[in-house]
């Protein structure tokens, strides 16, 4: 019996990975760059298996999936996938929560740093030619005499916590799954999200985007911001609500950021995030390594198979 094992799009330059591993069921996967709806629809009707990156899986797309045992996303967000409208289909949603900790953590790490120690505003002035400080000396800042405030304190936010507490930084955490109070390790003090905001000179985002925090770095939690506080996020851009963010920028309620991840995606080419130097910002590109890569898409494509084959799945995230 053949199966298909449709992937609606992909970043890579091929799916060698995927299929090295999806060969020991003799399947070949069917690639393609769905940008819409309708490619989606088309592309995985017939699928007996569905890995997504960044593809809009829709409710009318779930429903034309007459045979799907398994949409995958590939990472660790599945913003992107309608999890009730699967849930409803019966189609179980797996995500690759894992794959990535160390890099996304080592990368977070670097934005702090480069941040807090201007690194990169000065390496800028060294490429101009000239052999100065790029910022006054009260732009650098020490870690050792800062509290970092971290949101969301799942995998990746106590990898970041743990890379920190060699610093000796104050470390205090808000994450709805833990009260204030409650224990947390690494030496972090778990309080609620408007304490934090007042108390951090740095704020780190490491939360899923959801309903409830889409848009949570908003012109009012600035606002309960120190002056001259750093924001990072690594996590998604959509939790920040970027006009916000620029008029932070402006009158210094924010000193500086580093941002992974941007609201819009990509960012387009004349935001006014782009012209302020003390904004540091990459191409969504935290998770990357060889190593994670490939557990990325070897994972997505064991999945699929065991879905394939009746197989318990692990990471089911709509509950089926």
């Amino acid at each position: 019996m053949s199966y298909k094992v449709a992937i609606t799009d992909y970043g890579t330059p091929d799916l060698s990975i995927e299929t090295e591993i999806l060969a020991s069921i003799g399947v070949t996967p069917q690639g393609a760059q769905c940008k819409t709806v309708e490619d989606v629809i088309a592309h995985t009707a017939d699928a007996d298996a569905v890995i997504v990156g960044f593809a809009p899986i829709k409710a009318e797309a779930i429903a034309a999936m007459k045979k799907a045992k398994v949409i995958v996303r590939y990472g660790i967000g599945y913003d992107n996938v309608d999890v009730a409208a699967a849930k409803a289909a019966k189609i179980p949603v797996c995500n690759v929560p894992d794959y990535c900790l160390d890099e996304v953590a080592d990368t977070t790490l670097g934005f702090i740093l480069g941040t807090t120690r201007q690194i990169v505003r000065n390496a800028e002035i060294i490429r101009q030619g000239l052999w100065k400080s790029a910022v006054t000396a009260a732009e650098f800042h020490c870690l050792r005499n800062m509290t970092i405030g971290l949101i969301g304190y799942g995998r990746i936010g106590r990898a970041v916590a743990k890379r920190l507490a060699a610093f000796g930084c104050t470390l205090v955490v808000y994450d709805p799954m833990l009260p204030p109070g409650s224990p947390a390790a690494d030496g972090a003090t778990v309080i609620g999200l408007d304490e934090l905001l007042a108390k951090s000179d740095l704020v780190t985002l490491h939360c899923p985007s959801l309903p409830t925090t889409k848009g949570m770095i908003n012109r009012a939690n600035l606002a309960k911001m120190k002056r001259g506080a750093i924001l990072i996020n690594t996590s998604r851009g959509d939790l920040t609500i970027t006009e916000d963010v620029v008029d932070a920028l402006k009158s210094g309620q924010l000193s500086s950021i580093g941002f992974d991840v941007t609201n819009p995606e990509p960012l387009p080419a004349d935001s006014p995030l782009r012209g302020f130097p003390q904004a540091v910002i990459n191409a969504h590109l935290a998770s990357v390594s060889p190593q994670a890569q490939r557990r990325l898409r070897s994972t997505a494509a064991e999945l699929a198979i065991a879905a394939i084959q009746g197989k318990p799945l692990k990471n089911v995230v709509n509950g089926v």
